[in-house]
């Protein structure tokens, strides 16, 4: 990961790598692999679909791919609070990852919002525009 990639990149690739390290921890120590895939799956997708976003092909494209991050964030949560609930994370271990968790969703969240107004602005000005043309 470059230093020079956006914060939201570097935290999620981040996120990603712990989250990477923990699925090996569940599968070698607790044979648990189903929880740990579910939780491997959504946990590196946020950052891939982040970098998704940035290649995006226009500005609904970008909307999508973030909010798809979004959603993948979500579940995230999700799958820490089981494994916590169910005895696979500590307290320590959970409250570390959760933070990290609810920070990128949040990030993404305010991004997300940010460009649907954005795009809002856009469409209502191209509408304003082709109404006055004649």
């Amino acid at each position: 990961m470059k230093k020079s990639e956006g914060p939201l990149l570097q935290k999620s690739f981040s996120f990603a790598v712990r989250i990477i390290r923990l699925n090996k921890v569940l599968n070698e120590k607790y044979r648990e692999y189903i929880l740990g895939r579910q939780l491997l799956r959504c946990g590196t997708s946020i950052g891939a679909n982040v970098r998704e976003a940035q290649n995006a092909e226009s500005k609904s494209d970008f909307i999508h791919k973030i909010g798809i991050a979004q959603k993948e964030a979500g579940e995230v949560i999700y799958w820490l609070e089981l494994l916590s609930a169910t005895g696979y994370l500590n307290k320590i271990e959970f409250n570390s990852l959760i933070i990290d968790a609810q920070e990128i969703s949040k990030i993404i969240s305010s991004i997300l919002l940010t460009s649907k107004q954005r795009l809002k602005k856009v469409r209502e000005s191209e509408n304003k525009n082709s109404l006055t043309k004649p």
